[in-house]
């Protein structure tokens, strides 16, 4: 259809029927679920009709091929114009295939391979019938304590934008209606949702709009000039009104300054929560808020279809806001071949084919060796020898519990586990092996057990981590250690004295103490995904020279949070060289410092840094800098070093931070070898966010960084004139 039949369209539908497009439902309200008798119970809890249900637009959460076609024909029959269903799912980092957690994939700095996992993510599911992903989560986070912080790719916006916009051509390809094997992609949660208070989910957030634009914006707006088709309102406040009523963030920012002409969506009843928030009396004012914000569908709670055809009978609310809601929801059905082909790629014969394949399954362990960050690797105690005796000890050990939160369809009994793994790549009888504790729980008896394996060891692989539930969304903590049983588990095992690795699984950025001094080497494998274990396996047998960097600050302790990188100097600033100072900046229990800095990571080889060259010691707006570094790869592995930039602008009309990520080049290089790193930087890269919100840069001074990670660095000036 074009978009005349599609306007012609919505002026045949009746008020009520327009109002019911904007509805989603979940899938036990329709019929061809095999779960009708469930049908009757949640249409009367919710006070929906069986009529709204028929002519609801959308379905959440419902998969499998067969399902699908059951549904939209069954749906299809009831629907006087003919117009089908969109089903939606939390496809996150995967379908049934799982990859690694999105905050593991940031840390493998490589967006090609994270833009091919979003694509074979899509092809899984389109096959299984759903249409439209609720990824990518583009959430900018600088708290460890909140538990989506996985669901995040770190706490850059510069690296956040690439990843957001990698996401959305892997989803939504070229075009999704020549391409059925693609989704429609859904960016959330907009807006700021990673910066909840105290790392609580869906607490409030309250910023200036200065430091909304300069940090939390660019990577939800990175989705869109990649032409992601959704936006997902997030549950948060933004300037004290939430997101889901908030006409300045939905309708000035996001529909005019931005021109997005795509659906908006609610997220999980968050229209309705208006009223917990305080910003609507009841439903009728919340479906009055949201629609004058411009959220197109409602996810899950009734507001619009008991209120909006009363408030636009009374004048309160212009029918053409209904309308251009529904054109724009019409819009995305044809966008995604829908009204040619309802099924769309839903196929049961192929479904069976494609999903879980062992090529999808390839890419999932490439990207897990890729995602997993050595901290630590005192003595060369990794990679384990082939001949040694190794002691695997933990609750993590041979546990399933590895895809992480939001797993989709992912079965936990198909997770390849790190045991298993790790006898296959050592010789026979050379892996011995003990649980030690449960995640949370530890007995006298496991620690006997463990001591004993131990003893019969050269060096002991520690398997700890957090459990999934630990993580994910309601999964925020104020302690983020490793639980007490697996501390008490690494105390006892230190004084059997053997060398300790340890391997960290995990959703988010943890305190490590209690793991880090006592372990001679610590592997961050975080959620690893479907081959998990093979890749973790690969990675301490050194099949794999590990490569991946930090894209989280690994903190001190949960005190110093918020602690990130690019922060500001403050007017008294501690100086590294006199830290018994009193009246400046600092903790008097703690460094300032993270533990573990963004940008971090270690290699089986090491890398030599030559002098810093810069082509000028000035830059016009019309003449770029060509700043170039070599680096040599000095140990005996071939090895990746991922060579990054940093600028410091030292005088701004807004303080500027110690620090920004501007670029990064991987070097691939052999024993011996050398490579440059070739960087340009150009004016446009140097603009911020003024007081009067202007994007412009500031003529001055200066400081280039390049380096291994963000702390340790190479440095040059330069003047912008």
């Amino acid at each position: 259809m074009n978009n005349e039949q599609l306007l012609d369209l919505v002026k045949q539908m009746t008020l009520e029927e327009k109002t019911a497009q904007l509805l989603q439902l979940t899938a036990n309200f329709y019929e061809g679920t095999n779960v009708e008798g469930q049908i009757t119970g949640p249409m009367e809890e919710m006070g929906i009709t069986e009529q709204s249900v028929d002519a609801s637009g959308s379905i959440l959460g419902l998969s499998g091929a067969q399902a699908i076609i059951d549904v939209q024909k069954a749906y299809l029959k009831k629907s006087r114009l003919g117009i089908p269903l969109l089903f939606m799912a939390d496809v996150v980092h995967g379908f049934k295939t799982i990859f690694p957690i999105p905050l593991a994939i940031g840390c493998s700095w490589d967006t090609e391979l994270a833009e091919k996992s979003a694509e074979i993510s899509a092809r899984e599911s389109a096959v299984s019938g759903l249409h439209v992903t609720f990824a990518p989560m583009v959430d900018l986070v600088r708290d460890p304590r909140w538990g989506r912080v996985m669901e995040t790719t770190g706490e850059d916006p510069y690296l956040n934008s690439l990843f957001s916009a990698a996401f959305v051509r892997g989803y939504q390809g070229d075009s999704l209606k020549d391409e059925p094997d693609r989704l429609a992609a859904c960016v959330k949660h907009f807006a700021a949702y990673g910066a909840a208070e105290g790392g609580r989910d869906y607490n409030t957030v309250d910023m200036s709009e200065r430091n909304l634009r300069e940090y939390y914006l660019p990577a939800y707006k990175a989705a869109l000039d990649a032409g992601v088709e959704m936006v997902m309102a997030s549950f948060n406040t933004v300037e004290g009104i939430p997101a889901s009523g908030n006409e300045k963030l939905m309708r000035d920012i996001l529909r005019d300054e931005w021109g997005f002409d795509g659906v908006l969506i609610s997220d999980w009843a968050s229209i309705r929560e208006m009223i917990a928030h305080g910003a609507a009396e009841d439903d009728r004012e919340a479906a009055y808020r949201a629609i004058r914000a411009g959220v197109d569908i409602e996810m899950m709670t009734p507001c619009y279809v008991h209120h909006l055809p009363e408030l636009i009978k009374n004048g309160e609310v212009e029918e053409k806001l209904i309308d251009e809601a529904v054109l724009r929801i019409l819009q995305l059905k044809e966008k995604l071949g829908l009204f040619d082909n309802p099924l769309r790629a839903a196929d049961p014969e192929r479904e069976r084919e494609i999903v879980f394949s062992k090529e999808h399954r390839q890419v999932s362990y490439e990207l897990a060796t890729k995602s997993a960050v050595l901290l630590k690797n005192d003595n060369d105690v990794l990679p384990l020898k082939p001949e040694a005796n190794v002691a695997l000890i933990g609750p993590f050990a041979q546990s399933e519990d590895i895809l992480g939160w939001w797993s989709c369809e992912g079965v936990k009994e198909d997770a390849v586990k790190l045991g298993t793994a790790l006898q296959e790549r050592l010789a026979v009888g050379k892996v011995h092996m003990a649980q030690g504790s449960n995640v949370h729980t530890i007995t006298a008896e496991q620690i006997a057990e463990a001591l004993e394996v131990a003893s019969k060891a050269d060096l002991i692989v520690l398997a700890l981590g957090e459990d999934s539930e630990m993580s994910g969304e309601g999964g925020s903590r104020t302690d983020i250690r490793l639980p007490a049983a697996q501390l008490e588990l690494v105390k006892q095992l230190k004084a059997a004295g053997k060398p300790i690795a340890s391997v960290i699984f995990n959703g988010r950025p943890l305190d490590l103490h209690g793991v880090f001094e006592e372990s001679d080497a610590v592997l961050e494998a975080w959620f690893p995904g479907s081959e998990g274990g093979a890749a973790i396996a690969d990675v301490l047998t050194g099949v794999v020279n590990p490569s991946a960097r930090l894209t989280m600050s690994f903190p001190q302790s949960v005190g110093q949070i918020p602690v990130y990188y690019n922060h500001f100097n403050t007017g008294r600033p501690l100086n590294p060289q006199k830290t018994e100072e009193r009246y400046v900046s600092k903790y008097i229990d703690s460094p300032n410092d993270p533990l573990l800095p963004f940008g971090y990571g270690l290699s089986y080889t090491s890398f030599e840094y030559g002098d810093l060259e810069v082509s000028s010691n000035e830059m016009t707006a019309h003449q770029p800098l060509t700043i170039q570094v070599r680096v040599t790869n000095a140990g005996e592995r071939a090895g990746v070093e991922t060579v990054q930039l940093y600028v410091r602008d030292v005088t701004g009309e807004v303080v500027r931070p110690m620090r920004e990520l501007k670029g990064y080049v991987k070097l691939s290089l052999a024993p011996g070898e050398s490579g440059t790193a070739t960087f340009t930087l150009n004016e446009e890269q140097l603009r911020y966010h003024h007081s009067d919100l202007s994007h412009r840069s500031d003529k001055g001074t200066f400081h280039i960084f390049v380096g291994p990670n963000s702390r340790d660095t190479l440095e040059s000036t330069f003047k912008l004139v």
